[in-house]
């Protein structure tokens, strides 16, 4: 199957690409390498440094001719999205558009798309938030990626697109970001490594769904034959807080780090975490990567890139 992968030179996009390459797939990556790094991009698949946004992008699509697109490709900071909301829209929704349309143009069957399952709930009526909690996104990058869902239902009604959905928890994993303020994992260990020391904002109480990258490839995979279009979470059911996963991670690194609090950050989430009960039944997922196992891992790949 020939696949346009968007933002395939970064995180979680480039571990997916190299599971599509290792199943035998045709793969085309796009990345503007804004946060993304030539290292992650698989040597099986052409790549191509665009920015979504380029008119070009229209040229690839129509010569490359994917039947599936499978769309990372984002500004991903919730804080930076807070900051310069304009910056957060024209990559996330208005790239993203130019990308449907190439798509509307040139016969594509199928987009699957990376949402959010954290930002776009909001603060959570109940735990865990199944697909059908309300929509209450706090932050303008919430509310793009709800934005991107809503043209998806469009383009499938008006032009027959097919979609998948899959809003993500917190991901992680080897080849994550530590840099800015996204992805608190990375920053942690990324700091403890270096002898630095990680500060929790406030008391460290928020929780999240932490979800191991590996887990959200296969859902991907699962995605990629699913015959119809859906919206799926993909976490694992449980709650973390900060103080916890600092726990975690500085014994997985020999204990030499203390927990040192700061201020909190203001509109900052309390609480997150998703229902996988729909993945789980309709495509056949479900989670298979402890916390402890999986930082472990990333603790592993983060002390080899030293």
């Amino acid at each position: 199957m020939k696949i346009l992968a968007t933002g395939g030179a970064g995180f979680i996009a480039s571990h997916v690409v190299d599971a599509l390459v290792e199943k035998g797939h045709e793969v085309a990556v796009v990345d503007n390498l804004y946060c993304g790094y030539l290292q992650n991009i698989n040597p099986k698949a052409t790549f191509h440094q665009l920015d979504i946004g380029d008119p070009k992008i229209q040229d690839l699509v129509a010569d490359f001719k994917p039947e599936v697109v499978i769309h990372h490709a984002a500004q991903m900071d919730v804080r930076k999205s807070v900051s310069d909301p304009m910056f957060d829209a024209t990559t996330n929704v208005i790239g993203s558009l130019n990308l449907l349309e190439a798509c509307r143009k040139n016969g594509v069957r199928k987009f699957m798309f990376s949402s959010t399952g954290g930002a776009i709930y909001g603060e959570q009526d109940y735990f865990p938030a199944d697909e059908e909690h309300p929509l209450r996104p706090l932050s303008p990058y919430g509310i793009t990626k709800l934005c991107l869902e809503k043209y998806l239902f469009y383009y499938k009604e008006v032009f027959g697109l097919e979609h998948v959905i899959l809003r993500y928890g917190n991901i992680y994993g080897p080849r994550q970001n530590p840099h800015g303020e996204a992805g608190v994992i990375a920053i942690f260990i990324k700091k403890i490594v270096a002898g630095e020391q990680p500060i929790i904002n406030g008391a460290g109480t928020q929780t999240r769904d932490y979800t191991f990258v590996g887990d959200v490839v296969q859902a991907n995979l699962l995605a990629l034959d699913y015959k119809k279009s859906g919206i799926f979470n993909v976490g694992t059911g449980i709650e973390t807080d900060v103080n916890r996963l600092f726990a975690v991670i500085n014994n997985a690194l020999g204990n030499p780090a203390k927990e040192v609090h700061a201020e909190s950050k203001a509109g900052e989430q309390q609480r997150s975490v998703l229902s996988t009960k729909k993945i789980q039944s309709e495509l056949g997922w479900k989670q298979k990567m402890s916390l402890e196992e999986g930082l472990q891992i990333t603790v592993d790949w983060f002390k080899s890139q030293q």
